[in-house]
């Protein structure tokens, strides 16, 4: 007996040794001197951008506020989508020029970008302010939103919106085998996030929460008065490589269960699992309890482009641009799913269900709202002289591209060519309505 025991102990300390450890935060923790400077200086010399030798930002941060501390990795002068960059430098965002990041979450970037332009002949105005989350980073020339002081549908400040106000940079939330989360008990031994994460270890050891997102309790220490979270992160797994143009093959997140709940931390009102269709002041269904309908799974799943509906390979069924949750917590499910080919069925079924996530991007897009795809005309996309789709081009009348031009619009579009969504393409609430 003794003997046995000791050869399993010998087999799980050696997966724990040997278990992938690549990510900076491997899932929770990461480097004290990777966010943190003691002195700011080393070698003689100061170590955090943009500030005078032995005097760090806030917290001893390397950075001015927290999310310049996320950017001082994250923010890239990248020309094309590249790993974990979630921010096209401004050096690279001239006019015309389009953020090139491509993570499911978007690019920040977009918030920067503002659009001029003539609609039915009246002056018209995007804002960067729409793209996304504005998140506060004076070191990356992001500031705060310009109109709302809190978050829509809730109170949490935006004068106080972070990276940090979503991901907890310490990544103290842990999940076990069992499926629960904590900030205390079995050390987290690698990244819970990936399709090819190591899974939690009875016992013995736990994985990070999806993205090291905060959880129940959650609340940065940087920010006063009752805003600690009620929710959970959400059960979801990401492809290993997912900043990337969907050229190619779309990338596939397994989006489980809990997202809109974990959006409903800040944007409470948001949230309504009670709503019937067709009563007045409720908003769109999404959270766990909002499962898909039969007609629904039938438009999603046949729905090839505007006004087609013949698809009946259900591997192409699925479109990362209105994506649903597959409604488990289940990691031996969502792991195989998590892929960046549309080789595998994640067809829409009875167990799908509406997020928050299905119509927004979790950081920016090149939308108003941030949304994944134009909501604010009819039209994505034209028909050319021969009756080909092709992106509007007019600098005219910007009723559809509302001032971006074609690089601009295939970019917001993560790459895709106006011939995939057909001539005179309606926008994709009909992915799911069909109402085109």
């Amino acid at each position: 007996m003794r003997k046995s025991t000791s050869v399993v102990l010998a087999a799980v300390s050696a997966l724990l040794i040997s278990a992938p450890a690549f990510a900076f935060h491997s899932g929770g923790v990461a480097e004290c001197e990777g966010c943190h400077t003691m002195h700011n200086s080393e070698s003689g010399a100061a170590v955090a951008t943009g500030l005078p030798q032995y005097q760090a930002g806030p917290y001893l941060l390397k950075a001015n506020d927290a999310s310049g501390a996320c950017l001082n990795c994250h923010n890239s002068p990248d020309t094309a989508a590249s790993s974990y960059h979630i921010s096209t430098d401004a050096s690279k965002l001239g006019p015309g020029l389009a953020p090139v990041e491509a993570t499911p979450g978007g690019d920040f970037a977009w918030l920067k970008k503002t659009y001029a332009f003539m609609t039915r002949g009246a002056a018209a105005t995007e804002d960067g302010d729409r793209h996304g989350h504005n998140i506060i980073a004076s070191d990356y020339g992001y500031t705060a939103d310009k109109t709302f002081t809190t978050a829509p549908g809730g109170t949490y400040p935006a004068a106080n919106l972070a990276c940090s106000s979503c991901h907890d940079p310490h990544g103290k939330y842990r999940r076990f085998a069992d499926g629960t989360q904590a900030t205390t008990g079995l050390p987290i031994f690698n990244s819970g996030s990936y399709n090819n994460s190591a899974s939690p270890i009875a016992g013995v050891a736990a994985v990070g929460v999806y993205r090291i997102l905060g959880g129940v309790g959650y609340q940065p220490k940087s920010l006063t008065g009752s805003y600690a979270f009620t929710s959970n992160s959400p059960d979801a797994v990401a492809p290993s490589t997912y900043n990337r143009l969907e050229t190619t093959g779309q990338t596939h997140v397994a989006y489980g269960q809990g997202m809109s709940e974990y959006c409903a931390n800040c944007h409470t009102k948001m949230l309504d699992n009670s709503f019937t269709s067709g009563m007045k002041g409720l908003v769109h269904p999404a959270g766990n309890n909002a499962k898909l309908t039969a007609p629904i799974i039938a438009n999603y799943n046949s729905y090839v482009t505007s006004g087609i509906m013949t698809n009946s390979d259900m591997t192409k069924a699925y479109s990362s641009l209105v994506p649903f949750e597959l409604g488990t917590g289940d990691y031996t499910k969502l792991k195989p799913l998590a892929i960046n080919t549309d080789t595998v069925d994640q067809s829409a079924s009875t167990t799908s269900n509406v997020s928050c996530l299905s119509c927004h991007r979790a950081h920016a897009s090149g939308f108003e709202s941030m949304t994944r795809y134009n909501l604010v005309n009819e039209f994505m996309t034209i028909a050319d002289a021969t009756g080909a789709a092709t992106y509007d081009a007019s600098t005219t009348e910007g009723k559809i591209n509302h001032g971006k031009n074609v690089a601009e619009q295939t970019a917001a579009y993560y790459g895709r060519a106006a011939t995939a969504f057909g001539p005179n393409a309606r926008d994709l609430c009909n992915k799911c309505h069909a109402k085109d």
